[in-house]
């Protein structure tokens, strides 16, 4: 995509493929180091036993492009449940683009892969975090049909808290 002699082909990964495993791994240790990603290495035991940990929960759901056989996009969600909906949802939880591949549609592209999946799988929504600084990922998202989360208007749009129990 970059020269205009590529071709982008976003697929559900098989994370039993060692290129898609170690796509992941490559993908979300680049992003990891990136100040968007807390601009922190992945731990050795989670470079070891990632994919194997996401190849053992059915919920897991994996998302590659590549650029001809270059890995540039990642995204990874797992299904939730909505009581309210009484059905499943899928809570994006990492959405990566290589640096020098954002600004060409990749995470839209991703994006839209994804809703096509949760779509078959009669899921009721998406779900998804972003940093409020994250301007170009905010942008994305938008355009993919992502707003904020709120019930009721008068009582502002949710926010997202974690407690850590390391």
């Amino acid at each position: 995509m970059s020269d205009g002699s590529t071709e982008l082909n976003v697929i559900e990964a098989d994370l039993k493929n060692i290129t898609h495993a170690a796509a992941v791994i490559d993908l979300l240790s680049a992003y990891a180091l990136d100040p968007m990603g807390g601009g922190e290495a992945l731990s050795a035991y989670t470079q070891m036993h990632l994919v194997a940990e996401l190849a053992s929960r059915d919920t897991a759901l994996v998302i590659l492009a590549f650029d001809n056989a270059m890995p540039v996009g990642l995204l990874i969600g797992f299904e939730g449940f909505s009581t309210f909906a009484c059905k499943p949802l899928l809570n994006i939880h990492d959405v990566v683009v290589v640096s020098h591949y954002r600004g060409q549609g990749i995470a839209g592209r991703m994006l839209k892969k994804v809703e096509e999946l949760a779509r078959s799988r009669d899921y009721c929504k998406l779900t998804l975090e972003v940093l409020e600084g994250n301007a170009p990922a905010q942008s994305a998202y938008q355009s993919s049909g992502f707003v904020a989360y709120q019930l009721d208007p008068a009582m502002g749009p949710a926010l997202f808290w974690e407690k850590k129990l390391d």
